[in-house]
């Protein structure tokens, strides 16, 4: 074999080097393969690890909303499916047993709640701040009320669901004595000034017969318990130092409600369950119920959702910058909660909850904000009185004119601010609406029937309205509450540094006293 000599080139390459030879293609193909293998399977064991994880973060997170929704779920078909059987009354009763445990416990809550969230929430703030939150609040509370009677009165006016209505049969469960506007605004006035503050835990002044007679009558004096709480927060919040252990003990108190709520809340998702469907096997006929008041419900539902899901959200988010439906998914647990009460203030427990710790929305907006528009802001309950008092007069074949239209819309809109002072709010708030108009009063008898349902509905848009407020109210006060912490941590830095003075001042007095006694 000829085998050629190396070259003076390749011996100064090869010159020295104690390096292997390379090795071949198949080799380095292998080990890269190999490797990108062992990566592959490393990504893959991180990525399970991660979505496991991920997983139990969302479950644990949102387990609460799931245990509700699948309450509903189940209540809705335990409800129709009970329906064939026709329990009496009282089996009825005993079956919604736990829905009532449930809403006594939540009630059980709102009067301390009530109280010492507004006093702790204003308390905190000074006066100024405080003056200018409510103004903003208030004017929120006003702007959304008066939008959603309009959204209600384009709805059933384009819809027109009382056309025909009077053509099928409908029973009348009797006359309902009428109650004067004038009636149920002194009423409310009334109610913001309580006599005696221990009568307004459990009574309220309400007017009962056609001649006009106050009295006092079951129920939460809401109205009452705000106005003073908001004015007690004042006076504390104005006395500094003074007032710091009043201001403990409410903050205490809050705090300790708080927690008795965790653990009522784990109780809702059963109690939810038997509430609707104690609701859905008491009802009567749903056949005849559909074909009187379908397109009644669907006017009220559709002028909700519009309000509550493009309105509200879209009024946050021209405001805050936002985005309004992230917000919103902070608040499933209290929205879930208000449609299976259908209480606002059975329902604020778990807002307050919602909006602090999902939503971290500052406790000082929530405390003086949600029990002011649990009591006031009523968005739902006004469009609803507003579909309803139109409907009616479909129903009755009677043409309203703009200024009766203009009647309905400014009365919808006061009647629902004063519908937590008064008894029986929807049924006596909605008698005020038709008493204004002219219209009878005893066909409310035709909406009754479907009521528990769509209370439920505005009672939700209610809680989204309040909540999305006080995203909006903390987002308008961001510089007043930031001035405020800076005092704060100005005050502290005062007070570490005042011991100090104080013994100079001390020492100060002291060697004058010796000095005065040497002389």
């Amino acid at each position: 074999m000829n085998e050629k000599p190396p070259t003076s080139a390749s011996l100064f390459l090869n010159e020295g080097s104690d390096k292997p030879p390379l090795p071949e293609r198949g080799d380095l193909r292998r080990r890269l393969r190999r490797a990108m293998e062992r990566r592959a399977s490393t990504m893959k064991e991180r990525m399970s690890s991660m979505s496991r994880n991920s997983i139990k973060c969302f479950l644990k997170r949102n387990l609460f909303v799931l245990f509700t929704v699948v309450a509903v779920a189940l209540g809705v078909v335990l409800g129709f499916a009970l329906r064939p059987h026709n329990l009496s009354l009282r089996n009825i009763k005993y079956f919604a047993f736990p829905g009532e445990l449930l809403m006594r416990m939540l009630q059980m809550l709102v009067l301390p709640l009530i109280v010492s969230s507004l006093v702790t929430g204003i308390s905190s703030l000074d006066s100024r701040a405080s003056g200018k939150m409510g103004v903003r609040a208030v004017v929120y509370y006003m702007v959304t009320t008066l939008i959603a009677v309009f959204i209600g009165i384009v709805i059933v006016m384009i819809i027109r669901p009382g056309k025909g209505s009077r053509d099928s049969p409908v029973a009348n469960s009797g006359n309902i004595e009428p109650v004067q506007a004038a009636d149920a605004f002194l009423d409310l006035i009334r109610n913001m000034f309580p006599p005696n503050l221990v009568e307004a835990c459990f009574k309220q002044e309400t007017v009962e017969e056609s001649v006009p007679v106050s009295g006092s009558s079951g129920g939460v004096n809401a109205l009452g318990l705000v106005v003073f709480s908001m004015c007690f927060g004042l006076v504390i919040g104005n006395m500094k130092q003074q007032g710091q252990a009043l201001r403990d003990f409410f903050d205490c108190l809050n705090e300790a409600i708080m927690r008795l709520v965790a653990i009522i809340i784990w109780y809702a998702p059963v109690g939810i369950l038997f509430l609707i469907a104690g609701k859905i096997v008491e009802m009567k006929d749903l056949a005849e119920v559909g074909g009187q008041l379908g397109m009644y419900t669907v006017s009220v539902i559709v002028g909700l959702l519009i309000h509550g899901l493009f309105v509200l959200p879209l009024l946050y988010f021209l405001v805050t910058r936002r985005n309004p439906y992230s917000f919103i998914g902070g608040l499933l647990q209290a929205l879930i909660t208000a449609l299976g009460t259908s209480s606002s203030s059975a329902t604020l427990p778990i807002t307050f909850r919602c909006l602090e710790e999902n939503n971290h929305v500052d406790k000082r907006v929530t405390r003086f904000v949600l029990p002011v528009g649990a009591t006031i802001n009523m968005d739902g309950t006004a469009l609803y009185e507003a579909v309803a008092a139109i409907f009616i007069a479909q129903v009755n074949d009677m043409e309203l004119n703009f200024g009766q239209i203009l009647t309905i819309s400014i009365t919808a809109t006061a009647a629902s601010i004063g519908a937590a002072g008064i008894p029986q709010a929807g049924l006596v708030t909605m008698v005020i609406v038709l008493t204004s108009v002219g219209l009878p009063t005893e066909d409310i008898t035709l909406i009754i029937a479907v009521d528990w349902f769509l209370d439920r509905l505005r009672t939700t848009t209610n809680v989204l309205g309040d909540s999305l407020g006080a995203g909006i109210v903390e987002h308008l006060s961001r510089r007043e509450l930031q001035n405020q912490n800076a005092e704060v941590c100005n005050s502290v830095i005062e007070e570490n540094e005042k011991p100090y003075q104080l013994i100079c001042q001390e020492n100060d007095s002291f060697n004058h006293r010796n000095s005065e006694t040497t002389m």
